[in-house]
């Protein structure tokens, strides 16, 4: 109790209010002053992009297509597959089977809502894309060592 009671020292209160008692707006707080612009030449960056980064530091994207998004869903695919049954280095991922499954799944089912609405390239694209995802799903499951017996 003997600390609440002790004032400190060098502690000091200022009325922030913006208005007085009566209800009128104060003209002598800082927040009722109007305030400075910031200079034309401070850039504002996107809510993701560091306020650092210059425009020439960054890649072009992709252009946003089926191609694209199939990729993609692929390369994930193919990331959780992990390696090419090597033993597994210290910058290769390890293995995710049941995340590759679920990217693969997410492929078919891509594959079944497109079907006969793909351009000829489009559905090579995917078709081959699955073939060659699920072949390496199996070599990894027969690769993997068997849990349980």
């Amino acid at each position: 109790m003997a600390d609440s009671e002790r004032k400190p020292e060098n502690f000091k209160v200022t009325d922030r209010r913006t208005f007085d008692p009566t209800g009128e707006r104060k003209t002598d707080t800082p927040d009722a002053q109007p305030k400075a612009e910031a200079p034309a030449t401070v850039r504002e960056s996107a809510p993701n992009e560091p306020a650092h980064a210059s425009p020439d530091t960054y890649r072009a994207l992709p252009p946003a297509d089926f191609a694209t998004l199939v990729l993609s869903l692929g390369s994930s695919a193919a990331m959780y597959l992990g390696g090419d049954g090597e033993a597994p280095s210290a910058d290769q991922p390890e293995r995710n089977l049941p995340m590759a499954k679920h990217a693969i799944d997410l492929l078919t089912v891509l594959e079944e809502k497109t079907k006969g609405n793909l351009s000829a390239e489009e559905d090579q694209l995917l078709e081959s894309l699955l073939f060659d995802l699920r072949l390496r799903y199996v070599e990894a499951l027969k690769a993997a060592p068997s849990s349980g017996a």
